[in-house]
């Protein structure tokens, strides 16, 4: 796919996007993101069927050749890749984990129920990975949204106005520290830090609700400070990050001034950013800062 020469740090960076081989088959979630790279498909001329979730997938994803299917429509979904000659996979969007006990599955499901039994043992890493190797038993590549489309990936150094202070570093190292505490027990991906103290970590509620009870912590009088604090974002170690990235974008910088935070910073290269452009607006006009740590990364594979 085609890449742009970026004049700095707020544009994207020209990382060497992997080949793809045939069609690609885009397994739609939640979010702006499979549309993001749908399009960026279709702007280098190669062919693309979205397979999107009911009640997760944008009715977006209508604009291009797609499928829709329901939780448990195995065989419509493998149909709908095997039709359109889709070798190579992008599995990309938020989803929320279905009530299996009223999942209705079709024959597809059936025939592979032992290998989908397999995939609900286990923590989320476990899970991912999993679901990882069941598409590549059949034959699939599957990819990371990043690896097709690395414009996508938040690149080393600031992004914004605002330059992270000393106390910010100093608060960015040890949440990093945090997250990889927390990842080496399948916990979370953030943590926020504000003067050397975790103010919270991240566990199944996600970054926003997270976040939203550091806002809470900060109308009951009990933060740090205006501005004060920062949101760290980065892989667990070990991560199936080809379907699992973290993602920031323009709601996290929300809610990280809502929570009064100074700034956020993420693993360089290893973190995803949706609507790239409205979230380094969104930072600076919050008076944030956003910045990809090539730290980060080192400490999350540790």
């Amino acid at each position: 796919m085609s890449q742009r020469q970026p004049a700095d740090n707020s544009r994207p960076v020209a990382y060497k996007a992997i080949k793809v081989e045939g069609p690609l088959g885009i397994i739609a979630g939640r979010g702006s993101l499979p549309v993001v790279i749908a399009e960026a498909a279709s702007a280098a001329n190669t062919p693309l069927h979205i397979v999107g979730i009911r009640g997760e997938a944008s009715e977006d994803i209508e604009r291009f050749p797609h499928t829709w299917i329901k939780w448990g429509e195995i065989g419509k979904l493998f149909n709908a890749l095997s039709q359109n000659d889709c070798a190579d996979l992008v599995i990309i969007g938020g989803v929320n984990r279905p009530d299996f006990e009223n999942v209705r599955v079709d024959f597809g499901a059936i025939k592979t129920l032992p290998s989908l039994m397999s995939l609900a043992k286990g923590g989320d890493d476990h899970l991912l990975s999993r679901i990882v190797g069941f598409f590549e038993e059949k034959g699939y590549r599957v990819h990371g949204a990043g690896d097709v489309l690395p414009e996508l990936l938040v690149p080393e150094g600031c992004l914004t106005t605002r330059k992270p202070s000393a106390q910010d570093k100093a608060d960015i190292t040890i949440a990093f520290n945090v997250v990889r505490a927390l990842g080496s027990l399948d916990i979370g991906q953030a943590a926020v830090v504000a003067k050397g103290r975790v103010l919270a970590v991240e566990a199944a509620e996600g970054t926003d609700a997270m976040l939203e009870r550091c806002a809470e912590i900060r109308r009951r009088g009990r933060s740090y400070g205006t501005q004060c604090g920062v949101l760290v974002k980065a892989p667990k170690p070990g991560q199936e990050e080809r379907i699992d990235m973290p993602t920031i974008g323009p709601e996290t910088m929300r809610r990280a001034a809502a929570a009064g935070l100074s700034g956020v910073a993420v693993a360089a290269r290893r973190v995803l950013v949706s609507e790239r452009q409205r979230t380094v607006e969104a930072a600076n006009a919050h008076k944030l800062f956003l910045v990809g740590e090539e730290g980060g990364e080192a400490d999350a594979n540790t």
